[in-house]
């Protein structure tokens, strides 16, 4: 990747975005939203507004964050809650329950946008994100949710480097996934159970570490950190008060995951084809209209992925900038990149 993929993605990027005239930004305060979000700001300034929903399956922390980058990039922002544990079919935690969180949460974005006056409604999901399983994406399309990541085929190593083109505070930033990917598939999720994942994973932080997850297998707590860590978790000071607090929080087993931290190690048991799985029950959104919107712009990898089509985009015509990306006002870091969720 060179310094001109960066440029020209951005272009891409800032071409879709101003295309939209006027936009809701479904914000987490990760790394692609935030992306989104500050490059949203840029083109749109007060026509666009962020919103990031608030619920049990997040933590405090991971809100803090995502109101104090939001305040620094100076976009409008906007906190509703809600919560997972009430939509229909996603406590029983099938294959596809993304696909009935974000049903739901993008149905509620929409009923936000249309109060403010938004024309569109975009998410931060990149150009790799159907390489994985995430049932969320189909809810997208359904909705008519466009991902101009996705339409400018820009996948999470662009959206880093782009990220750290503008001085983006989030653009080493760990990647986060929601409490609910914490459970095998068929375990139901309950407060209880969530309660006990919160705990054990704000313990690990509190030792320092950035990324880490707790899978919790019932009575089970399986601990993934990246490979360097390992050995300090396992060092005998660090691993009896470790157990010591797991214990406490209520698991009877506390085991350390020799393979490391992986990206969706709970999708590995889905077999080869995870994106088949659970959607013939799928609803369609109350009085929604699909528009049948298809990822346009897909990286070279994706091209022959055959259950996606493309599309000429909508910025088709629009100019190209001249000149070197603009600076959002933020210090760039020489920070480590670490990997997503």
């Amino acid at each position: 990747m060179t310094a001109k993929d960066t440029k020209d993605s951005l272009n891409r990027l800032r071409r879709i975005i101003q295309s939209m005239k006027s936009a809701l930004v479904a914000y987490s305060g990760g790394v692609d939203s935030t992306l989104v979000a500050a490059v949203a700001h840029a083109e749109l300034a007060d026509k666009v507004l962020a919103v990031t929903a608030q619920s049990e399956m997040y933590p405090e922390h991971q809100l803090q964050d995502a109101k104090r980058t939001a305040k620094r990039i100076g976009i409008r922002h906007k906190v509703i809650h809600t919560s997972e544990l009430a939509i229909e079919n996603f406590s029983e935690n099938p294959p596809n329950r993304c696909y009935y969180c974000k049903h739901e949460l993008f149905g509620e974005m929409r009923e936000v946008a249309q109060r403010e006056g938004l024309a569109e409604v975009m998410d931060g999901a990149n150009a790799d994100d159907p390489l994985d399983h995430r049932p969320g994406l189909r809810a997208a399309e359904e909705l008519g949710v466009r991902s101009p990541l996705r339409e400018a085929g820009i996948g999470k190593e662009l959206v880093r480097a782009i990220s750290r083109e503008l001085g983006l505070p989030t653009w080493s930033k760990p990647a986060f996934a929601c409490f609910a990917s914490r459970f095998p598939y068929g375990l139901r999720i309950t407060p209880e159970r969530i309660e006990m994942v919160r705990r054990a994973e704000e313990h690990l932080r509190s030792l320092g570490l950035a990324q880490y997850r707790v899978r919790h297998h019932d009575t089970i707590a399986r601990i993934e950190a990246p490979s360097e860590e390992i050995e300090k978790l396992s060092s005998p000071g660090v691993r009896a008060k470790l157990v010591a607090e797991f214990k406490r929080i209520g698991y009877a087993y506390v085991t350390l995951d020799l393979e490391g931290f992986r990206s969706g190690s709970m999708n590995e048991v889905l077999g080869k084809n995870p994106k088949e799985i659970g959607t013939a029950n799928e609803p369609s959104h109350r009085g929604a209209t699909a528009e049948g919107r298809q990822p346009r712009g897909l990286t070279q990898n994706q091209e022959q992925r055959k259950h996606l089509t493309t599309k000429a985009p909508r910025h088709q015509g629009k100019k190209e900038r001249k000149g070197k990306p603009r600076v959002l006002g933020f210090n760039n870091s020489s920070k480590k990149t670490r990997r997503r969720d």
